[in-house]
Formats: C-alpha cells, sequence, structure tokens
C-alpha cells in the first residue's frame, strides 16, 4: 500500500505536466493482434484519458492483413520494412485495417469505457495522399533495386480539423493507415508514418510507438541491448551497421522526423509488456528507446549530470 501511494505521488508532476496535452500513441498489429495485450492498451489509454491526457490512437495492422491475405490465397511482398499493395492486397488493407481491427480495438476502448471513434485518413480529408512513384529502395541486405510499392499513398497533407473537434468533445480517435485524395482512391499508408504526421500537425507532446519489440537494439538478436536514449546521428549508424532492419526501420525514421517536425518527445517501446505506456509516461526511468532532436539530448544529458 505504500509502494502505491509513493508511485501516485511521483506521478503527480507528470500528471499535472501534461494534463491537456497530445499524445499520438500508435499500435502495431503485433500488439493488437492479442486480446490480452489489446484490452491491456485499451485499459491504459482509458487512465490517460481520465487523467486529462488527450490520446489519438493510430495502428497498423500487417500481421493481421498478411493473415487475411494468405486465407484468401494471397502472399504478401515486403521491402525494407513496407507492404507492397497491389489491387488485391489494397482490398485485403481495406478489410483488415479499417475493419477488424480497428472493430476490434473500438471494442476493447468500450470495454475500458473510453469513448473512442473510429476513422481512416479518407475521413473528413484527415490524409490527403499522392501515390508513391518507383523508386530504388536499400533492402536490409544493402542492396539497392527499383520497386514499384502499388496503391501506397505518400502523404501530401493533413487536415487535423476532425481530430480537434473530437479531442475537443472528449472523444478519443481512433486512425486506421489509409488515406485518399480527391479523385476518390484509396492508398495504403504505413502506420508509423500516420502517426508521425498527426504527432506534427497536432503539435502532440508524445509520440508512443508500441511495438512487438522492446526498443531499439543495438544487437538485433539480444533484447537486453535496448538504446534507452538517442538522436538521429545515433540511429543512422545503427543504421548503417544493420542492427536496424526491416520493420523497425520505418517505426525508427518516423520518430525521427517527428522529433525534427517539434514532437517533445518520441518512444519506442514492448507494446506488449504490462503497463509498458504508462511507466513511459510516468516514471522517469521508462521502457523502451527515446529518440530526441541532438538539441534535446544534450538538454536532458546536462540536466542528468546537474541532479
Amino acid at each position: 500500500m505504500i509502494e502505491g501511494i509513493a508511485g501516485l505521488k511521483g506521478a503527480l508532476g507528470y500528471v499535472r505536466a501534461y494534463r491537456g496535452r497530445t499524445f499520438v500513441v500508435k499500435a502495431g498489429g503485433e500488439v493488437l493482434g492479442d486480446k490480452r495485450t489489446r484490452d491491456a492498451l485499451a485499459a491504459q489509454v482509458g487512465l490517460l484519458h481520465s487523467l486529462g491526457i488527450r490520446c489519438v490512437l493510430v495502428h497498423g495492422g500487417g500481421p493481421q492483413a498478411t493473415a487475411l491475405g494468405r486465407r484468401l490465397g494471397v502472399e504478401p511482398t515486403i521491402v525494407a520494412g513496407r507492404r507492397v499493395t497491389d489491387d488485391a492486397q489494397l482490398e485485403i488493407a481495406k478489410m483488415a485495417f479499417a475493419g477488424t481491427v480497428k472493430v476490434d480495438l473500438l471494442a476493447a476502448l468500450r470495454h475500458s469505457h473510453v469513448p473512442a471513434v473510429g476513422l481512416t485518413g479518407v475521413d473528413a480529408d484527415l490524409l490527403t495522399a499522392t501515390r508513391r512513384p518507383p523508386r530504388e529502395v536499400a533492402g536490409d541486405d544493402g542492396v539497392l533495386s527499383v520497386v514499384d510499392f502499388g496503391h501506397v499513398g505518400a502523404i501530401e497533407s493533413v487536415d487535423i480539423s476532425i481530430l480537434l473537434t473530437l479531442l475537443g468533445a472528449g472523444f478519443v480517435p481512433v486512425v486506421s493507415s489509409l488515406a485518399g485524395d480527391a479523385e476518390g482512391n484509396v492508398y495504403n499508408v504505413n502506420a508509423d508514418t500516420v502517426a508521425e504526421k498527426l504527432a506534427v500537425a497536432l503539435k502532440a507532446a508524445k509520440l508512443l510507438v508500441l511495438t512487438g519489440a522492446p526498443g531499439v537494439l543495438r544487437d538485433a538478436s539480444d533484447p537486453t541491448t535496448v538504446v534507452s536514449f538517442a538522436d538521429a546521428a545515433d540511429l543512422e549508424t545503427l543504421v548503417r551497421s544493420g542492427a536496424i532492419s526491416g520493420g523497425m526501420r520505418p517505426k525508427v525514421e518516423a520518430c525521427v522526423r517527428a522529433a525534427e517536425g517539434g514532437v517533445e518527445r518520441t518512444h519506442i517501446l514492448d507494446g506488449r509488456t504490462p503497463d509498458a505506456l504508462l511507466l513511459e509516461v510516468f516514471t522517469g526511468a521508462g521502457c523502451g528507446t527515446m529518440i530526441v532532436r541532438r538539441k534535446e539530448q544534450e538538454a536532458y544529458a546536462d540536466a542528468e549530470l546537474a541532479g
């Protein structure tokens, strides 16, 4: 009991600092695919919401789309952590992202008494995208090749009017990673990029990317080698060394861009760890990897030395 009270007192400063601020939380499909972790995430978001922190959830659904595609006899193609989206894969993405994954997450939030509203980037012109042209991409082996990602969109603009309306009315928006254009086309957009763009547009205090890894690792085969604090230069070194590859690459890149775009703190953490979101927000030790601008890193290091 005493330890619990001490924990509450320790969290009070964070509650005061973040009440009324906006967090963008991105949950990967590997986190949302398990009912226990999905329910745990919903409960944590419910606590943040009850403390006056404005939350926007962005979700992926790659594993769910892959599983659905395979049930339909369609095998996915993944290059540098990104899905190639042909006609069949676009239909699968719409069914998985805007359908099963979103509805299951909304049901979990409802169970935790969170007033959530589901959206895609197509709704209310939230995300406008253009089809990404074929481009040269370095695979995890470093070999360059020209890849046509199909119906994959590059986000051109963000209109957060609908998000501000919902947040102002006390709702938690839940955004699926699909975007549209004025011609009525629908695009698959990387969910990490969606979260980054929304976090910057909303001037969020935090972008928290929940994944199935403990954070950024110096050695991808050793979960104890978590990088607790990094800036773009540190991460570029890890990319060149091959330590950051596959699906972790777009997450790291999105966090770096968000930090450079003005988001105060960006984080990559294991969404399967009990209360990971709360540990990151309300404790000094946190968990996972914090990614910031170089200036922020220097200020943080100075504060640590002064303390």
